[in-house]
């Protein structure tokens, strides 16, 4: 049970001093006022402190801060390393600092390996499985399904497809959890939204910890790619890699920049010059997947800027 330590016109404070600070329910709803009312949820943690994936994914977003309190009694952003300081009413950036924060750049306490990322877009029809796409990701990447969904942490429900299909479609858009039971931790999280007519649209990401000595195994990718099709069509997906613990936790200490691995549209299409496709997935909805990179080299990121450009641009125009 958390409470709010400071309440202004821009700001709800909240101290937490737990190892590792989870999106909770009482998070959630905190979070959900605050975007009603304005304000930003600011969470204050000491720098041992660490936040769970799907806490993680909402800090990168608007209306949830981390901040950190630093060793010199300073204070700085978990997930960027940006000074800050308390004017009275929010945390804001410190305007003379010109480096990142002494605890952001102190070595991280465990050993840093790689996050393996999936992100997938998807359109389900008014009696579609919403479960069902998840689940096969969650067995493609560690072997088995999921263990249990649920709104918040720690999740609620054990693993059945049908109740979690059932929970989303009586609700106007939602966000949900997924956790793997594989032999590496593996998380989800799933948006739905409706679209009209009982169709649902899907943003979905699964992430799997792998150890230093354990890479992501790469060069399946291609075939990964094509099994998730195999059942319902698939629009986009997009991997990544992620340099972090193996947990899937994040400390406010910098590991690493994440980047591309691959990115597989839709149809058959063609890519820009340098950068050739390959056909994955049932012949009557295939995929077009390119490779980007190792997830290391930043020149993966350029590689996905010329696909997403000659993407677009070879798009059909508007009528």
């Amino acid at each position: 049970m958390s409470t709010v330590d400071v309440l202004t016109d821009q700001a709800m404070v909240v101290l937490q001093d737990r190892p590792v600070i989870a999106l909770t329910g009482w998070i959630s709803e905190a979070l959900a006022d605050c975007a009603s009312s304005g304000r930003t949820l600011q969470l204050v943690s000491p720098l041992d402190a660490r936040l769970s994936l799907p806490l993680r994914a909402a800090a990168a977003g608007p209306g949830l801060q981390w901040v950190v309190r630093d060793g010199d009694g300073g204070f700085y952003e978990g997930l960027t390393g940006r000074p800050l300081y308390w004017n009275g009413a929010t945390f804001v950036p410190v305007p003379e600092a010109r480096d990142y924060a002494p605890g952001f750049t102190s070595r991280p306490t465990a050993p840093v390996g790689s996050q393996l990322s999936l992100t997938y877009q998807m359109r389900h029809g008014a009696n579609g499985d919403l479960g069902g796409p998840i689940e096969r990701l969650l067995k493609l990447l560690t072997g088995k399904a999921p263990a249990g969904w649920g709104p918040s942490e720690p999740l609620a429900h054990q693993w059945q497809s049908e109740l979690l299909t059932e929970y989303a479609r009586a609700r106007d858009g939602a966000r949900l959890l997924v956790i793997g039971d594989g032999p590496r931790p593996a998380q989800a999280i799933c948006e739905f939204s409706e679209t009209g007519g009982g169709a649902v649209f899907e943003v979905g990401t699964a992430t799997v910890g792998y150890a230093p000595q354990d890479p992501p195994p790469f060069q399946h990718l291609p075939s990964l790619v094509g099994a998730l099709a195999t059942e319902q069509p698939i629009l986009s997906l997009f991997a990544q890699l992620i340099p972090g613990r193996s947990d899937l936790t994040t400390e406010p200490r910098w590991t690493g920049a994440p980047g591309p691995l691959a990115m597989a549209v839709s149809g058959t299409v063609s890519g820009p010059a340098g950068l050739p496709g390959q056909q994955v997935g049932p012949p009557q909805t295939p995929l077009t997947f390119f490779p980007l990179g190792d997830g290391r080299s930043p020149d993966g990121w350029q590689r996905h800027r010329m696909l997403l450009e000659h993407l677009r641009s070879a798009a059909p125009s508007p009528v």
